[in-house]
């Protein structure tokens, strides 16, 4: 599992490592050095896909590695929802944090992501269209809040044409949403 302690020691070692093990400040990966020969790669506002992420982590002995944007979605749920669909709609792709640096070291992808307006995050796009899976088995782990898929297989399979896209896992996870309308209920009575 990755944390903050782990990204310390990483930091630690990464003068002994030599730079040669990273990419461009913007691409480096958050888990040099590993053997495990499956990723989990995810992004997860609220923790839900995390959760998941987790899980086949820990039942695959797998790399976890948590997909980042360089600037943060507000923390406000409306004002996100605003910025992703405005991404969306105009096709923009926000810059990541990190990129796997050698992504052609995994035999098989676990990529797992929340539906944000129907379709899958600007975020996913952008790391879809900055890792090449050709080859690869890529099993997508979804979550939702009710509305089900939408159309982010399409999105995967088409930002990913040269890979086997397996078949998706999801699951109803709207908690944010739900607890965000009973308490403006309950404030509002």
């Amino acid at each position: 599992m990755y944390d903050s302690t782990t990204r310390r020691n990483i930091l630690k070692l990464l003068p002994l490592a030599g730079l040669s093990a990273l990419a461009p400040a913007t691409a480096r990966s958050q888990v040099p050095g590993t053997s495990a020969r499956t990723l989990v790669a995810f992004f997860s506002r609220t923790g839900n896909t995390a959760l998941v992420a987790r899980q086949i982590r820990r039942a695959r002995n797998a790399t976890l590695f948590e997909i980042k944007v360089a600037r943060p979605y507000p923390e406000d749920y409306d004002e996100t929802v605003a910025q992703a669909a405005r991404e969306t709609r105009e096709n923009y792709l926000p810059k990541l944090e990190y990129l796997v640096t050698d992504i052609r070291q995994y035999d098989e992808i676990h990529l797992g992501f929340p539906i944000w307006g129907m379709t899958a995050p600007p975020v996913i796009r952008s790391f879809l269209q900055g890792h090449d899976l050709s080859g690869k088995p890529v099993t997508p782990f979804i979550t939702h809040g009710g509305y089900g898929l939408g159309d982010s297989l399409d999105v995967v399979r088409s930002l990913a044409p040269r890979s086997d896209i397996r078949q998706a896992f999801s699951m109803e996870a709207d908690q944010e949403r739900r607890t965000l309308k009973e308490v403006t209920g309950w404030l509002s009575r």
